[in-house]
């Protein structure tokens, strides 16, 4: 009698469990696809479609109270910021004057550590001159001489040169880009930013991490030869290699990197250099991946 009794409110409790995960899809109206057995509304699961993800990002750093200009400050990570945001198009490409503007405000931010940083940051203004100066000089010789809306931007906006992805074609179709040799070419120019772009987000990075059991926070001149030895020293001659040494010695403290991004403590560096690091990454593995696919990651 106790089994059977027993069986009977287990069959109970089936039935009454069964009816209530139906009733969850029964058509409830209110939303598109709902009225129809065919189409449930899980209404107590919906949820409003997140905005694009870069969209966030940028908002998230127009919000954050510790993102802001810095008066009298040559670099300024609210410019940064919208320069990268403006690089990454809607078919997954990377535009180039953004991205190049983006670089213009990095290079302030080189400088700003002292007279050793400028061995580098001279270098890659070197490599963002070469990759404007081509960009006109494909425009000119297209459009017969005809002048662009500005010299930086003439042959960026609407040229071969206006994104990653149509310079990597546009150079491979010419055949610019040397497999085995080296040329001045777009595609290897931009190899190297790209390159130096993972050193400064890797830096950015460190600054970020917690201190050691002890409380102590790696220096900069730490952070900066371990983001080195990652980014560019597989790539580096014995000569640059060394070079590099002298200029991780002499990186200012952590305090003065604060600064730079307008902000006294590492509790409000922190969120700041997150949204930083955020967008280096999405135009790193943007650019990453289009020099991938077409085997550019090693060019000479």
């Amino acid at each position: 009698m106790r089994k059977k009794r027993l069986r009977v409110l287990v069959t109970a409790a089936i039935l009454a469990l069964m009816l209530f995960i139906s009733s969850l899809w029964l058509p409830q109206g209110g939303g598109p696809g709902c009225g129809s057995e065919w189409h449930p509304c899980l209404t107590f699961y919906q949820h409003e479609p997140e905005p694009k993800a870069d969209a966030v990002l940028w908002e998230e750093s127009e919000l954050n109270p510790a993102f802001r200009e810095c008066p009298g400050q040559s670099f300024q990570s609210p410019v940064l910021m919208r320069h990268l945001g403006a690089c990454l198009s809607e078919d997954g490409d990377v535009l180039m004057e953004p991205y190049l503007q983006s670089w213009d405000q990095l290079i302030l931010f080189m400088e700003s550590l002292g007279t050793m940083v400028s061995f580098f940051s001279h270098k890659v203004k070197d490599k963002v001159a070469l990759i404007r100066h081509l960009s006109i000089k494909q425009s000119a010789g297209e459009d017969h001489g005809k002048r662009g809306p500005t010299p930086e931007a003439y042959g960026l906006r609407d040229g071969v040169y206006r994104s990653v992805r149509s310079m990597v074609e546009a150079e491979l179709q010419q055949g610019l880009v040397g497999f085995s040799f080296r040329t001045e070419s777009g595609c290897r120019t931009l190899l190297r930013l790209h390159r130096s772009l993972l050193w400064v987000k890797l830096v950015l990075q460190g600054l970020t991490e917690d201190p050691d059991q002890n409380g102590v926070y790696k220096t900069p001149g730490e952070i900066g030869r371990e983001a080195y030895s990652v980014a560019l020293a597989p790539h580096h001659s014995w000569f640059l290699r060394r070079a590099a040494e002298l200029v991780f010695v002499a990186l200012p403290d952590r305090k003065y990197f604060l600064q730079q991004v307008c902000v006294n403590s590492q509790s409000e560096a922190a969120p700041a250099l997150r949204v930083i690091i955020r967008a280096l990454t999405r135009v790193h593995e943007r650019t990453h991946g289009i020099l991938e696919r077409h085997g550019m990651l090693l060019l000479p």
